[in-house]
C-alpha cells in the first residue's frame, strides 16, 4: 500500500506530528504541503494542518480538495484545548475539505504552540474582545506552548497506525 503523509505547518507543531506519524507508517513518504505530490498515486493519505479560523489553513485546504476517492487519516494542531468545543468543531469541519469520494478513516488532534505574532496581536485586543488577553487566555497560551509533547506524538503515531491497519484489514 502506497502511503503519503502531507502536512502544513506555521510554527513547526504540525511538522513534528507528521514526522511521528510517518515513522509509524511503514514506507510512508513525508512532504510539506508546498512540495506534496499528486495524491492520486497513493492508496492511503495522512493529511495534517494547523487550524486557522476554525478549519484547515489555506494551503492545506487547497491540497485537501485534490484528494478524491481516498482513505485518509486527518491530523491537526490548534492553540485551544483539544477537548474544547472549538477543537470538536474543527474536527467536524475537516472532512468537508476533502475532494469527492474521500473517506476519513480516523482523526487525531492535539494542542500546539500558538504563533508568537498571533499572541502579540491578541495582546493588543481591547477588553471584551473574545481574543483579548485575560488570565485564562494567558494560561491557555502557556499550556499550548508545551505542545505537541512526547505523549501527543506517541498518540498521533498510534492513531495513524491503527487507521492504516483498519484500511488494510
Amino acid at each position: 500500500m502506497k502511503t503519503l503523509v502531507v502536512y502544513s505547518t506555521e510554527t513547526g507543531n504540525t511538522k513534528k506530528v507528521a514526522e511521528a506519524i510517518a515513522k509509524a507508517l511503514p514506507g510512508a513518504e513525508l512532504y510539506d504541503v508546498k512540495a506534496a505530490p499528486d495524491p492520486a498515486a497513493y492508496d492511503f493519505i495522512a493529511m495534517g494542518f494547523w487550524v486557522d479560523k476554525g478549519g484547515p489553513n489555506k494551503e492545506a485546504a487547497e491540497y485537501m480538495k485534490k484528494i478524491c476517492g481516498k482513505k485518509v487519516f486527518t491530523f491537526f494542531t490548534l492553540g485551544a484545548n483539544p477537548d474544547s468545543m472549538h477543537a470538536k468543531t474543527c474536527a467536524e469541519a475537516a472532512p468537508k475539505s476533502y475532494g469527492e469520494g474521500t473517506e476519513q478513516v480516523a482523526a487525531f488532534w492535539c494542542q500546539g504552540a500558538i504563533a508568537p505574532n498571533l499572541i502579540a496581536w491578541m495582546r493588543k485586543m481591547p477588553a471584551g474582545n473574545p481574543h483579548a488577553p485575560t488570565p485564562e487566555a494567558e494560561k491557555r497560551w502557556a499550556e499550548a506552548a508545551k505542545h505537541p509533547d512526547e505523549t501527543d506524538l506517541q498518540h498521533a503515531a498510534q492513531a495513524a497506525a491503527e487507521a492504516l491497519a483498519k484500511v488494510q484489514a
